[in-house]
């Protein structure tokens, strides 16, 4: 084997793994933390429990966003150079699904969470206090499913790269 197709092959399986440690983290996120701390934190009986919970995955996702958003960027850059006997179809399939996961990340931390925090701030009082039907609430519960989708798309996109990068290593 040539040293430049080694070289490719370690860049195709580097750019799988750092998909794939972001996607993990992603459904970590999803799966155990927000879960976890939203649980735990009600269950203890605080008054302001939703709060503090959403305290943690604010800070939590913000990590998940950004990371995201930079590694879609990093993979976006390295496909330059990974231009193998992969076919035209799947480097733009994969150009695609890195760009949609880097807009669905960046909205997800610049847009949609700084909005939701704006309203929580416009709240005065933690968010366990304020009337379910109160308009702020309720346009902070809008914006939070709207935080899921986009996160979710981000790691189903990241899901269908995987298994593209996987199948077909451009070797």
């Amino acid at each position: 084997m040539s040293l430049i197709r080694r070289s490719l092959l370690i860049l195709n399986s580097a750019r799988l793994a750092v998909l794939a440690l972001w996607f993990g983290a992603a459904l970590f996120f999803s799966v155990v933390v927000a879960p976890a701390a939203f649980g735990v934190l009600r269950a203890a009986g605080l008054p302001n429990a939703s709060e503090l919970a959403g305290a943690i995955v604010t800070r939590s996702l913000s990590a998940v966003n950004v990371g995201g958003f930079a590694i879609a960027l990093l993979l976006l850059a390295t496909l330059l150079f990974v231009r193998g006997p992969a076919g035209r179809v799947s480097l733009i399939v994969e150009a695609v699904g890195l760009v949609v996961i880097a807009l669905a990340t960046s909205l997800g931390h610049w847009v949609i969470a700084a909005r939701m925090r704006a309203l929580r701030a416009a709240m005065v009082v933690p968010i366990d206090q304020v009337a379910a039907d109160d308009s702020r609430r309720v346009a902070f519960n809008h914006l939070h499913g709207y935080s899921v989708n986009a996160l979710g798309l981000a790691m189903i996109v990241a899901l269908v790269l995987m298994v593209l990068l996987a199948r077909n290593p451009r070797q």
